[in-house]
């Protein structure tokens, strides 16, 4: 492999420091993508006539449901036999700290949170927020699916600032030598999902403004889980395995999460009867 043709990458971690206090890249990417959603489907939310007082709590939901439902997706279903084997491991799943052997803790911030879980939590989040204000649940997930892009598209950027998540060893020009984890070139898989999260968000954009009307359908929201669990399942091929667990599985545990999300989602998409059922609007 001819690492001349490679990419060197090794960028700090932190962003900007304010005196003593730190804010890294990936805090700040999250922080961007949940500002990116927030203003989108503001903006979508005055194009429908919705009434202003119902979008104000939308944000604390999706934040709070995309925090838990995405540490909860990591520590259950990448490491249930680190955070289910005493109740110290259980409290790191919630709080952000890490049990010393001495018995001592320290902070550490939430390392790990899964996308698979996020989603899980997100669609919780909603339909709570659906249960308090009474607007039509199919139109909320129609209205944060259309921004949803954005903000996977800069998380994932966030994980190539970490250098982690990374793809198997390659000899494609465009690899990434991740010097903190070795000196093998190997692919971006964060930045292949990043590029493909981009992409999204302007085909369910332009898809949007030519036929609005859908919007309440689930159309939109089947179409932002098809799109973004499909390229997921693919983009996998390319991904080093994350836990020592995966290394016999054919699908890893990321293909075998995408499975189900894909599946519901053309369901969403195409299955106006199930749909209408489920009371999406007409």
């Amino acid at each position: 492999m001819n690492q001349l043709l490679s990419i060197l990458w090794n960028p700090d971690l932190v962003a900007f420091s304010i005196g003593s206090f730190s804010f890294r890249w990936y805090s700040l990417c999250w922080l961007l993508g949940l500002l990116a959603a927030y203003l989108i489907v503001k903006r979508l939310y005055k194009e429908q006539k919705i009434k202003p007082e119902l979008f104000d709590p939308l944000f604390i939901y999706c934040f709070v449901g995309i925090l838990i439902g995405s540490r909860l997706g990591h520590c259950l279903f990448y490491e249930p036999g680190y955070f289910l084997s005493s109740w110290r491991h259980v409290v790191e799943m919630f709080l952000p700290i890490h049990f010393m052997a001495d018995g001592s803790w320290k902070f550490t911030g939430y390392e790990g949170l899964a996308s698979h879980g996020g989603t899980i939590g997100l669609i919780i989040a909603l339909w709570l927020y659906v249960r308090h204000t009474k607007v039509n649940l199919w139109r909320v997930l129609d209205n944060v699916a259309i921004a949803t892009p954005t903000t996977a598209c800069l998380i994932r950027l966030g994980n190539l600032m970490n250098s982690e998540i990374i793809g198997k060893v390659t000899d494609v020009p465009w690899a990434f030598i991740f010097e903190r984890v070795d000196m093998y070139p190997r692919h971006p898989g964060q930045l292949y999902e990043a590029i493909a999260y981009a992409v999204f968000f302007f085909i369910g954009w332009y898809m949007y403004r030519k036929r609005p009307e859908r919007v309440g359908t689930g159309f939109f929201f089947g179409l932002c889980i098809t799109l973004i669990f499909t390229a997921r399942f693919f983009i996998e091929f390319t991904k080093d395995i994350q836990e020592s667990f995966e290394a016999d599985m054919l699908l890893n545990m990321g293909q075998l999460l995408s499975i189900p999300f894909v599946i519901v989602g053309q369901l969403c998409m195409f299955n106006r009867p199930l749909m209408r059922r489920l009371g999406a609007e007409r």
